[in-house]
C-alpha cells in the first residue's frame, strides 16, 4: 500500500534542537549526510504541506564535536508530529493525526514523549484525554525549544496509507481505546426484542451553514412515529460532551461532513446512516465513513439524495450539468466542486422515501 507520509524511525543517540528544527543522529558511518522531512501525513497535498515545519535530519560521526551537547536527557522514546495542515478540521484531525498517533505510540504503554510541531493550544486541549491516555508526559512544543533534547529512539512523522481514511489496523480496538479514554458507559447498542419497552435512540446530526436538513422537524416527527426517541444537535468541539452524547445513541444519521467522524464514539452494533448529497460523493462517503463504520462493528446504511431532495434544484434547472454531469464541475477544480456541492447544497428529505431507511435501521437493531 502506498504511503501518504514520510516517516523515519531512529535508534541510538538521537538529539533534537527545536528552535533550529534540526535532528542529530549519531552514526558509525564515516560520511555525514542530511535530509529534510515534514512530519505530517499528507505529503502529496501542497495546500496542506506548505505551512508544515520542515526538519533537517543530520547524521554525525560518533563522538564528533559537531554533535550538540544534551541539555535535557530522556529515557523514553519520542514521537515527533505536526498538528498543522488540515488538523483544525475534525475529520482530518482523527484521520491524519489521532489514528496514526495511536498506531505509532500505543505499544509504548504511555512511556513515550510527544514532540509537537506547529502546536495549537486549542487542538491539544480538545484532544487532551486521548493524549493523556497515550503518554504520561506533558506534550513538548518543539518549535519553541532552545534546549537540546536527547532520546534513545525516535519516530519522526506518522504513517498513513494512501486512499485510506479514518483507518487503523484494528478499528474495534481503537473504538475500545476511545471508550476507555472518555469513560463511556455503553459498549453495545440496544437489542430490540418483542415486547421491548425501551425505545432506540436516534441522533440527527444537524448543520447550520452547509448541507443542512431543511425539514428536520418532519424527519423528527416521522422517526418518533416509528418508535424512535429522537435527539437533534450540532456536533460540539467539546469531546467529553460529544463522546457521551453519541455513545448514548443507537442510531446516528447526518449529511456527509466532518461531524460524522464522531461515529467513533458509537456503541458496537449501532446503526450509522449517511445521507449522501448530489455530486458523485459516493467514493468519499464510502471511504471516509462507510468502510470505517463497518470496521468499528457498526451497521452502515447509505441514503442517496435525489435531485428533488437537493436544494440545488432551486438554483439550477433539472437538466443542468450540475445534476447530469458532476464530473464537468470536478474538472473545473476542487474550489468549483466544493462551492457547488459542499457549500451551496442543503437537503430536504422525502420523509416517505426515507422511512424505508429508518425501518431498516430498526430491523438491524433486532
Amino acid at each position: 500500500m502506498k504511503r501518504r507520509s514520510d516517516t523515519c524511525q531512529m535508534i541510538g543517540d538521537i538529539r533534537i534542537h527545536g528552535n533550529s528544527s534540526t535532528i542529530f543522529v549519531s552514526t558509525s558511518d564515516t560520511i555525514n549526510s542530511s535530509w529534510t522531512i515534514k512530519p505530517y501525513a499528507r505529503k502529496g497535498d501542497k495546500g496542506a504541506m506548505e505551512n508544515i515545519t520542515s526538519f533537517t535530519v543530520k547524521t554525525v560521526q560518533e563522538q564528533a564535536e559537531t554533535m550538540p551537547k544534551c541539555t535535557k536527557t530522556h529515557n523514553v522514546p519520542a514521537v515527533v508530529f505536526s498538528i498543522g495542515g488540515y488538523s483544525g478540521n475534525h475529520f482530518h484531525a482523527f484521520s491524519d493525526t489521532i489514528m496514526p498517533l495511536y498506531a505509532a505510540s500505543r505499544k509504548f504503554n504511555r512511556e513515550v514523549r510527544f514532540l509537537v510541531a506547529d502546536k495549537k493550544p486549542l487542538w491539544t486541549s480538545k484532544f487532551q484525554e486521548i493524549l493523556d491516555k497515550l503518554s504520561k508526559y506533558e506534550v513538548i512544543d518543539i518549535d519553541h525549544e532552545n534546549e537540546v533534547h536527547c532520546f534513545p529512539s525516535m519516530i519522526f512523522g506518522l504513517e498513513k496509507d494512501d486512499k485510506k481514511e479514518l483507518n487503523t489496523d484494528s478499528m474495534r480496538d481503537f473504538r475500545n481505546f476511545l471508550t476507555s479514554s472518555y469513560s463511556l458507559e455503553r459498549s453495545t447498542a440496544i437489542k430490540l426484542t418483542n415486547g421491548s419497552t425501551r425505545k432506540p435512540r436516534l441522533l440527527i446530526v444537524s448543520r447550520k451553514r452547509t448541507r443542512a436538513f431543511t425539514n428536520v422537524k418532519d424527519v423528527v416527527t416521522t422517526a418518533r412515529a416509528m418508535g424512535f426517541e429522537v435527539m437533534v444537535t450540532e456536533m460540539s468541539a467539546n469531546l467529553k460532551q460529544t463522546s457521551r452524547l453519541v455513545n448514548s445513541c443507537d442510531v446516528m444519521m447526518g449529511v456527509h461532513g466532518a461531524g460524522l467522524t464522531n461515529i467513533v464514539f458509537m456503541p458496537e452494533n449501532g446503526v450509522f446512516i449517511q445521507v449522501v448529497p448530489l455530486g458523485n460523493m459516493e467514493w468519499m462517503a464510502k471511504t471516509f465513513y462507510g468502510e470505517p463504520a463497518k470496521g468499528m462493528g457498526l451497521s452502515y446504511l447509505e441514503y442517496k439524495v435525489s435531485k428533488e431532495e437537493s436544494t440545488l434544484s432551486d438554483q439550477y434547472p433539472l437538466n443542468h450539468s450540475v445534476f447530469d454531469d458532476p464530473y464537468s464541475i470536478q474538472r473545473q477544480g476542487w474550489e468549483a466542486y466544493r462551492s457547488t456541492y459542499m457549500d451551496k447544497q442543503d437537503v430536504k428529505l422525502d420523509v416517505d422515501r426515507f422511512k424505508e431507511t429508518l425501518a431498516k435501521a430498526l430491523e438491524l437493531l433486532r
